[in-house]
């Protein structure tokens, strides 16, 4: 099973841990076949009329401190396995999230969220069960079972051999059933999780379905889908609910074997009354061992088709990954460069082709175009979000390709066109983890023109934002994204339609900043109001994934092109 190779390492961690339990776990199992010995011997003192009162109190002592031995022991075992699975379960699930946080935009373009939130949650608790009650019910079942087989045998081996007639009939059953149940545990995540990505769309698009009256398609589209993961759920019921029953009739089997062929030989005197309800004791334990191949094939299954669920997100590259041999690069001179970049997203035409663009050190470059013509798309591959198919981008000369992301990063500051924030304070939304820099807040604030609306609020920069910030307005949240960006102090700033969701006289007063700070960085600003890219020093139209105009805001406007016509129709809007 290739995927156990996922959590090997944390058994290996903790071996001894493991060790101890199974030991404790054993040491039970030993204890609790001693209790039939004691009542046989008890039985026959009786049968005999050879025990007085005094006697009978020995045998419920020992009973007793058998019993208390087991309890101990149950608690140190239960802590060792139950508690390692628990960690196993921790560590795995924070792999997970590593991994995912590795793997590229491309990823995410296709990965559904519930299917995400699914494998983090329900895959990796079957997979702790798996570890835990798997490991002990298994473990429990072999020694429990083996050992309750050999005491049998030493009472009557011929009554022990009888008493066996079924287990060929529950191991095969168990070979027949088990691939069966793998291929509908497999089925069953699946569904799970594409029901939980329709609550979680629905939940997070609550306001469009109220706005729209979409209650009723929601709960059609949920009911649907439940209809799914019952029937899902139902087909593995049938074999589980016959998987069950039949563990339970073999061990009554076996049970109406011992009292036929054992009180038969119990009559003749073969065996002692004694040998006879320690045998019945030992079946009663016996039943446990075969009840718990069944759990432990249950549970075993539903484990393995959730970590290889998991493996397959782990088996995963990230599409984009550090260099092996790279240089650091400390602080960039923001010189960026386009070599006939060509790229378009996976499955899909190109987006872009044949990109041919030089930004100097220190220069604003302005980007507009219709929508869909690529200008977020160039942006994303400046901040290595995407490599191109072909060509190369390049900082200061080097290829991205052979830069680390972590330096990459750090020496860019990008404002996404659909700006995102987390459920916290204002304060955590702009620092974005530097808390280094939480005295620069108010002038990051100012500089974003969000200073004035922090300060309206009661709580200033601890106000909570709630889930996506939905305590704020668009235009607030644009200017927090731009406050986090503006805080960095990036020696290369990306900047996609920073204005769109503000007035005219907001968005005029951040292009002022904007235009200030502009010969201290490399700016690259994606705007579809002209009004930004005014302080310019050269702007790019960009159509069909193709640069079709370049040049200064004078040379555009008198070229009749794209730019020209886009700049005559917001001028006489903002004229009216």
């Amino acid at each position: 099973m290739k995927s156990l190779r996922l959590i090997t390492p944390y058994f290996s961690e903790n071996r001894m841990t493991i060790l101890l339990g199974l030991v404790c776990l054993v040491a039970v199992d030993i204890l609790q076949l001693l209790i039939p010995r004691v009542i046989k011997f008890a039985v026959d003192d009786l049968t005999a009329i050879g025990v007085d009162a005094q006697g009978l109190g020995v045998y419920a002592a020992q009973i007793v401190a058998l019993a208390l031995g087991i309890g101990a022991l149950r608690y140190v075992w239960r802590r060792c396995l139950i508690g390692t699975s628990r960690v196993v379960e921790e560590r795995l699930r924070n792999r997970l999230f590593s991994h995912l946080q590795g793997l590229s935009a491309a990823y995410f373009d296709q990965a559904k969220t519930g299917d995400l939130m699914a494998h983090a949650t329900n895959d990796v608790q079957h997979v702790r069960m798996a570890t835990g009650m798997g490991l002990v019910a298994l473990t429990d079942g072999i020694v429990l079972g083996t050992a309750a087989v050999g005491f049998m045998a030493a009472i009557n081996l011929r009554l022990t051999l009888f008493v066996l007639i079924p287990m060929p009939m529950i191991i095969f059953c168990t070979r027949l059933l088990s691939r069966k149940m793998h291929r509908l545990y497999q089925e069953t995540q699946a569904t799970f999780a594409d029901m939980t990505e329709v609550v979680r769309e629905r939940i997070a698009g609550i306001r469009i379905v109220k706005a729209y009256t979409g209650e009723k398609r929601s709960k059609e589209a949920l009911g649907r889908i439940s209809e799914a993961y019952i029937e899902r759920n139902l087909d593995l019921v049938r074999v589980t609910g016959f998987f069950f029953p039949m563990m339970m009739f073999f061990s009554n089997l076996s049970m109406v074997i011992v009292l036929f062929l054992g009180g038969r030989q119990t009559l003749r005197f073969t065996i002692s009354p004694g040998d006879f309800v320690a045998f019945i004791a030992y079946i009663g334990l016996l039943t446990w061992p075969m009840m718990a191949m069944g759990w432990v094939t249950n549970l075993i299954q539903r484990g393995k088709a959730s970590l290889d669920r998991i493996d397959r997100i782990l088996s995963t590259a990230p599409g984009i990954v550090d260099p092996p041999d790279a240089r650091p690069l400390r602080r960039s001179r923001g010189d960026i460069r386009f070599e006939s970049v060509s790229f378009g997203y996976t499955g899909g035409e190109p987006v872009l082709a044949d990109i041919q663009v030089d930004v100097s050190p220190g220069a604003t470059v302005g980007i507009v175009g219709p929508p869909g013509a690529g200008k977020s798309t160039l942006l994303a591959l400046i901040a290595r979000r995407y490599d191109p198919d072909r060509g190369k981008v390049c900082l200061d000369g080097r290829d991205l390709r052979d830069i680390r992301l972590s330096d990459l990063h750090e020496q860019i500051a990008f404002v996404p066109q659909e700006p995102f924030l987390f459920t916290g304070t204002l304060a955590e939304n702009i620092l974005a983890g530097r808390s280094a820099d939480e005295d620069k807040l108010p002038l990051a604030a100012r500089d974003a023109s969000l200073l004035a609306t922090v300060e309206e609020f009661p709580d200033g920069f601890q106000t909570r934002v709630g889930e996506k910030g939905i305590m704020l307005s668009g235009g607030q949240k644009q200017r927090v994204a731009l406050a986090r960006a503006l805080l960095r102090s990036a020696p290369v700033m990306l900047l996609d339609d920073p204005i769109s969701q503000v007035d005219t006289e907001t968005g005029a007063r951040i292009v002022d900043t904007l235009e200030q700070m502009a010969p201290e960085r490399t700016m690259i600003i994606v705007s579809h109001r002209l009004a930004a890219l005014r302080f310019a020093d050269r702007i790019l139209v960009m159509e069909s994934g193709r640069i079709t105009e370049s040049g200064t805001h004078e040379e555009l406007a008198a070229s009749g092109g794209f730019y020209a016509r886009t700049f005559r129709l917001q001028r006489l809007e903002e004229e009216f």
